[in-house]
């Protein structure tokens, strides 16, 4: 895993793990099985049957801090789901919980999961999405 910087990439993370948190969501085989289910099969030595080929792009939008403090709330929501590829908008915080921007905090505040017939219409999916919510904090509004 790395950040792009304004200096440039940054490594956060070289492990040989599955990918983590909600992300592995975005992943789906056509088969009823999550991507943990294909990883266990596989170390097992027993093939998970597979689609050749997937016609259509996906991606992930993890939700960025961004500031950080004590959540009010998360504006936004119902209008980030509700753009065109947009298949769901995962909110993992609550009001309440302090958060810290990287690199001392860790944790995302949501993901927005998309899917559309090219990367591009993706790509402008998770960013249309991502421009509708705004993490509300005690005193300070902060735009995703």
């Amino acid at each position: 895993e790395l950040r792009v910087t304004e200096s440039g990439p940054v490594v956060i993370e070289v492990n040989p793990r599955a990918i983590g948190g909600l992300c592995s969501d975005v992943l789906r085989f056509g088969t009823g099985l999550g991507l943990e289910d294909i990883l266990l099969h596989h170390a097992l030595g027993d093939r998970a049957p597979l689609p050749k080929r997937v016609d259509t792009a996906a991606g992930v939008l993890m939700l960025p801090v961004q500031g950080g403090g004590t959540l009010v709330r998360v504006d936004g929501v119902e209008a980030a789901a509700a753009v065109t590829g947009v298949e769901r908008v995962a909110i993992t915080v609550h009001p309440g919980q302090e958060l810290a921007a990287w690199p001392e905090g860790g944790a995302y505040p949501g993901f927005v999961f998309a899917r559309g017939e090219s990367a591009e219409d993706v790509e402008q999916a998770l960013h249309t999405a991502g421009e509708e919510l705004t993490l509300v904090y005690r005193g300070v509004d902060t735009q995703t």
